[in-house]
């Protein structure tokens, strides 16, 4: 199992030079990778193909830029433009959002996520192999539609995949899924067992699973968890991730924190890596003073044992 780093989930202070100076520090550390969510502030895309121009090494990845607000024409350029300025480390992690965000504050229409979801893979990973796509269906219709990026000949793509055919989707055409807010048992359970299948039956090699967590390492565990239900408390309002902890049996987003100390974090990764997950994503809770970089110097100095 691989550590990466989670930022953007909130967006106070977010600015570039700190996305930069985020991911120079995570590869020193040796982290395998850095995720930036794509929220109400800075494009994530931009931020990380900029980081990519001050890194040499570390792999750099959305989770996730929502599909519904463009077109995949423009995620594709863009993102090409990013794995060009990162030199192919850059990963496409696209996701559909939310009802409320796509309906409630943009105006657009949410209706069959799934068919949504298939139509603009079927024009968006072509489009990231260099290839020309055609293709009519209900939401996109194309004609000769191709790009060329010098020296980018794929774009990897991971969907935020949480219900069942969504998971068989991403088996049959995506390169991974990236989670959040899914336990160990929901991931084995749940997660593998829909996606797994389904890209053995396409031919296609055994995707990533990227798992986001909040984690922090802490000896006030019950402050630490109050903090962590508070800042989190909109994901367990959203249906799609209050399904995955009502299926694993959580009350709420703080129980899908890992919080304690050296040797319950160490317990809880492990496992995390035995429940298939191949790349941990540490959202790193800010919970009492010190408390990030005492995460941070943990979490670098243990990936070894994980791995």
């Amino acid at each position: 199992m691989k550590f990466g780093l989670m930022t953007g989930a909130t967006f106070k202070g977010l600015t570039v030079d700190s996305i930069v100076a985020l991911a120079r520090q995570a590869e020193t550390a040796g982290f395998a990778s850095l995720w930036m969510a794509h929220v109400r502030t800075i494009d994530a895309i931009t931020a990380l193909g900029i980081a990519g121009r001050d890194t040499t090494r570390i792999e750099l990845g959305t989770a996730v830029t929502p599909t519904y607000p463009r077109h995949p024409m423009a995620m594709a350029q863009q993102a090409m433009t990013a794995a060009q300025l990162c030199s192919n480390r850059f990963v496409l992690g696209v996701g559909l959002s939310h009802k409320r965000v796509i309906e409630g504050m943009l105006g657009l229409s949410y209706d069959k996520p799934a068919r949504h979801m298939r139509e603009y893979l079927t024009v968006l990973r072509p489009l990231l192999r260099g290839e020309t796509v055609d293709f009519s269906g209900e939401e996109y219709r194309v004609a000769g539609l191709s790009l060329n990026v010098p020296g980018v000949a794929d774009v990897p793509v991971v969907v935020a995949a949480l219900g069942e055919h969504m998971l068989r989707l991403t088996g049959e055409v995506a390169d991974g899924t990236s989670t959040w807010m899914t336990g160990p048992r929901t991931m084995a359970e749940h997660i593998l067992k829909h996606m797994l299948p389904a890209a053995s039956a396409a031919g296609r090699p055994a995707p990533r699973v990227i798992g986001g967590f909040p984690i922090v390492l802490t000896h006030a565990v019950d402050e630490a968890h109050a903090h962590i239900a508070k800042s989190y408390e909109i994901y367990g309002q959203l249906p799609s991730y209050r399904a995955m902890l009502d299926r694993e049996g959580y009350r709420g987003p703080a129980d899908a924190a890992l919080i304690g100390d050296e040797a319950t974090l160490r317990r809880e990764l492990a496992r995390v890596r035995d429940s298939g997950v191949t790349d941990f994503n540490a959202a790193i809770a800010e919970t009492d003073s010190g408390a990030y970089e005492r995460t941070f110097a943990f979490l670098a100095s243990v990936q070894r044992e994980f791995a």
